[in-house]
């Protein structure tokens, strides 16, 4: 027994010193997750940030946990100081059987025969410790919302059943909500911790012979179950507001049905659980079953006979058999709050007559648009980038962009991307940890390229091109080094002894030190074990590479380091290269959104129902420099958080003026605006109830074979942006925009326009088309191409010499009042990697044709669409017929050589010529 009980003494120390290690290290990797953080947010300019995140976090856990463990350890207390009474045992049953008699499980009944060794208040004080430290944890991701809470702004605009501010409900009831789950989980753990206690002490009878309570256990739980229905109250007061969240199949929000019979009941479910607490509380003295039983019977029964069924039979017999005329006023709050959720109620609408009366003179005039149609895909782009410009094995382009820039050629719309370094694509034994830390550590330029042209061998023109970049007609670079970007980039050593690798030269490589103002001192001993300890890499202090004057760069990833410093902003999918004054920057989009909008259509895949754009990102390529600026100041969760982190936002016009030319609207919020937009432009309550205008995106073929093939699948056409003037506008500008067609038909019906340059910047127009009028879809227009024989035939052709066609995405391209339709086509050899720009199909009217070129295309499309000449008789008039004859024919071979200034000569030689027939004409006649 002696050696038993030293056995168990040793087990108990082995016990605790595991434990003291494993809290250690817990504590440990906290403590330097936070240092690293506030090192690395000092580096960048943002420790405000840093300290206003902890603080909350670290306020809220030890609030939360403070609550909780007191609570916890409250409910223990009680339940082991009163936990002494026998018994309430059925007649006939004596207090004092056997675990066997009483209907105690066998584990409960062996727990108490050890309970007199256990120090029971330091138990009891563990285990609120641990549930404590558990569920304050679990709230630490709250501390967003909690701060949205307390530096809240109010909306101005009120929710039309219960006349709140909205502010109430983006900011207040999310916290509610929270609360009320923290405070039902509490009491959970505090019954839970008190039944243990009571059935260890043998106060509960659990056995299905004889079930009983001791008077202090029934006390105790008449008491939690009176704090219960207390919670229940304030549930069901919040469920009210949660009315405005539902979804019925015809409302978003509050439906009839909800307003009228669910709301009432709720009522009356708060003031029946207001009198199961009181009669729980009443419980305490008289400590029976029947009073618990009756407020619980009558708590939840009412609430599955008056908030379940009733409603359900209602709905059914009621509301359905007069759906629109009861549910009208409620379709018309989901559209207007739908519509505001996401700004839909901002888009203008404007007719577009879509006539058929383009000419040749009509393209000259829109030449700026024609100049920036899109021929090149970003897939075909890139696999040309790839091979072309890639130039060693470790860099690599991860996407391609699509911008303007305001060049010496004009405002040309330019597709660019960024040379990347991939430390994974170096040689398996170059690999090392130098080489990826210290040698290997920046990307190097960009590529860019015009949207439109190509070489004669079908490969695109390069504005800038090379290591360093060289500049062909795009923006020179200074400073091309990429040191953060869109890639899997991991901590990297600078100023270190090892020069780090700059470019490839010849036969040799030139090689760089940083210069920039990122990075944290990993000079001192102690910065290196920190480091060491964090990335779990002993070589950061054991390598003698690093220097006093070393750094390290951390989150080289744009949006891991835009995530870590505002955590709040939910990030575009595509942030995109930008090359102003001679260095690089990467621009990000970045949203407000909220789940919390009432009335509001879900538009996200995690339930979110209001977003904005209202903060643009830009990141320094070279030192890291990141800066928020606000691009939408009206949206009231930004004006929010600028109350909570005051140093962080900075007013749109605070971006360098350069800078502000390359923001655009954001592709991902316009494709969740015009999905939304599909069903919520029908605005009358009728009209949307049917569906009658539902529309869709159309339907396009793209990819191998040319899209003939009978597999070929046919996906939703996406957004795309482009230089061209809107109708009625008087210059060109830059616009995303996407064709609309109507629910389960081809024919187009509307288009939608994002305006993207200043001062128009955000605003977003609807033109719709005649319903009376069939307007081609981009659908119905690839069934003609695939149905012209010439071109069936030509990439049948193609396709059996060895050769892969891939078609093109087509663009749906509106000139002053009507639609070109422009669609490129690559071929690709079948055994290589490189495709090239051979042909460019066109469609206006009844008209599909292809040619080598954007200008052979058009004029082989226009060629029938000159000024006429009226008949001429004789002498003068035969002779300037010839000349303008000629100049016509000189034009078209001058468009046809994209030569739009020899055009535009030609076109202007031709006109006194052609007003010299017109006005001859009369005296010929004579």
């Amino acid at each position: 027994m002696r050696s038993q009980g030293r056995s168990g003494v040793r087990l108990r120390r082995y016990a605790s010193a595991i434990a003291v290690v494993i809290v250690g290290l817990i504590v440990i990797g906290f403590i330097a997750d936070a240092l690293v953080d506030w090192l690395w947010f000092s580096t960048i300019g943002y420790v405000d940030v840093f300290w206003v995140v902890l603080s909350a976090q670290t306020l809220l856990f030890f609030a939360v946990f403070a609550v909780s463990a007191g609570a916890i350890w409250l409910s223990g207390f009680v339940a082991h100081r009163y936990a002494r009474s026998p018994f309430i045992l059925p007649a006939g049953r004596a207090s004092g059987s056997s675990s066997e008699g009483s209907g105690r499980p066998q584990f409960i009944a062996e727990l108490a025969d050890i309970a007199p060794r256990i120090p029971w208040l330091v138990s009891i004080a563990g285990a609120a410790v641990v549930i404590g430290l558990i569920i304050a944890a679990s709230e630490i991701p709250s501390w967003d919302i909690a701060l949205r809470f307390l530096h809240q702004v109010p909306v101005g605009e009120r929710d039309p059943i219960f006349g709140k501010d909205i502010g109430f409900y983006l900011f207040s009831l999310p916290v509610y909500v929270a609360l009320k789950n923290w405070l039902l989980r509490l009491l959970f753990c505090s019954a839970a911790v008190a039944g243990v206690i009571y059935g260890v002490r043998g106060d509960i009878a659990l056995g299905p012979s004889a079930p009983g309570l001791s008077p202090a256990a029934a006390a105790h739980g008449s008491a939690l179950l009176a704090l219960f229905f207390l919670l229940k109250t304030w549930s069901y007061g919040l469920d009210r507001f949660l009315l405005l969240y539902g979804d019925n199949g015809v409302v978003v929000g509050a439906g009839y049905t909800d307003v009228h019979v669910e709301l009432p009941a709720l009522w009356l479910l708060m003031g029946l659980s207001v009198i199961a607490s009181i009669g729980s509380w009443a419980n305490m003295r008289w400590r029976g079953y029947r009073i618990p039983a009756v407020a619980t019977l009558l708590v939840f029964g009412s609430s599955f006979v008056f908030a379940l069924i009733f409603p359900a039979l209602f709905q059914r017999f009621y509301v359905k058999p007069n759906e629109l005329q009861l549910e009208a006023p409620f379709i018309q709050h989901t559209i207007a709050l739908t519509r505001h959720a996401y700004g839909l109620e901002q888009i203008a609408v404007k007719p577009f007559a879509a006539e058929q009366r383009l000419s040749l003179a009509a393209i000259q005039a829109n030449h700026a648009t024609i100049d920036n149609i899109r021929l090149w895909d970003v897939q075909p782009l890139m696999d040309t980038y790839a091979q072309l410009q890639e130039i060693r094995t470790y860099y690599k382009f991860l996407a391609v962009d699509i911008d303007r820039y305001g060049l010496d050629t004009g405002y040309r719309q330019v597709m660019l991307s960024a040379r990347e370094l991939e430390p994974a694509m170096l040689p398996a034994n170059a690999q090392t940890w130098v080489n990826l830390h210290l040698l290997f550590t920046h990307g190097s330029g960009i590529v860019m390229s015009p949207v439109t042209e190509k070489s004669t061998e079908g490969l695109p023109s390069l504005y800038l091109q090379d290591i360093p970049p060289v500049a062909s007609g795009g923006p020179s670079i200074r400073e091309p080094r990429l040191y953060f970007g869109e890639g899997h980039l991991e901590y990297v050593i600078v100023k270190g002894s090892v020069p780090e690798f700059d470019y490839p030269k010849g036969k040799d490589n030139a090689y760089t030190t940083y210069s920039g103002r990122d990075g944290i001192a990993i000079g001192g001993i102690a910065l290196r074990t920190l480091f060491a300890w964090q990335f779990d890499d002993p070589n950061i202090l054991l390598t003698g590479y690093v220097t006093d004057e070393s750094r390290i760069l951390l989150h080289r990833n744009i949006q891991d380091r835009v995530r870590t410093i505002a955590p709040f902003l939910s990030l575009d999918q595509d942030p995109y290269i930008v090359a102003s004054g001679g260095r690089l920057f990467w621009m990000q989009d970045a949203y407000t959104v909220s789940r919390w909008f009432p009335y509001s259509q879900p538009g996200f895949g995690d339930g979110s129902n209001y977003i904005r754009n209202a903060v643009k990102v830009v990141i320094d390529a070279y030192d890291g420099t990141v800066g928020f600026y606000v691009s939408d100041p009206s949206d009231p969760i930004v004006r929010t958080y600028e109350r909570i982190f005051p140093t962080l936002f900075k007013p749109l016009a605070a971006m360098p003026q350069d800078l502000q030319r390359h923001i655009r609207y954001p592709e991902d919020l316009f494709r969740i605006q015009a999905q939304l937009y599909r069903v919520y432009h029908m605005e009358a309550p009728e009209v949307f109830y049917n569906r009658e205008d539902l529309w869709q995106f159309p339907r396009g073929l793209a990819g191998i074979d040319g899209g003939n093939a009978p597999d070929t699948p046919a996906a939703p056409m996406a957004p795309y942006y482009m230089i061209m003037r809107l109708p009625g506008e008087p210059r060109t500008e830059y616009v995303l925009m996407l064709p609309m067609v109507p629910s389960r038909r081809d024919n187009m019906i509307a288009w939608l326009a994002a305006r993207c340059d200043p001062p128009e910047y955000g605003k977003l127009i609807v033109y719709a088309f005649p319903k009376e009028k069939l307007v081609y879809g981009p659908f119905q227009i690839e069934a003609r191409i695939q149905q012209n024989t010439d071109i069936s035939q030509q990439i049948s052709l193609w396709n059996q010499m060895g050769s892969r066609v891939i078609r093109g995405h087509l663009l749906v391209v509106p000139i002053e009042n009507s639609i070109l339709y422009i669609s490129p086509l690559y071929l690709r050899a079948a055994s290589g990697q490189l495709p090239e720009l051979k042909r460019v199909i066109a469609a206006y009217g009844d008209r599909v044709v292809m040619e080598e070129t954007l200008g052979g295309a058009l004029a082989a499309l226009f060629k029938d669409t000159g000024p006429e000449a009226p008949p001429v008789s004789r002498g003068t008039a035969d002779t300037r017929a010839r000349d303008a004859l000629a100049h016509y024919d000189r034009a078209i071979e001058r468009l046809k050589a994209g030569d739009w200034s020899g055009f535009g000569s030609e076109l202007d030689a031709m006109r006194p010529l052609l007003e010299g027939l017109g006005a001859s004409a009369p005296e010929d006649r004579r």
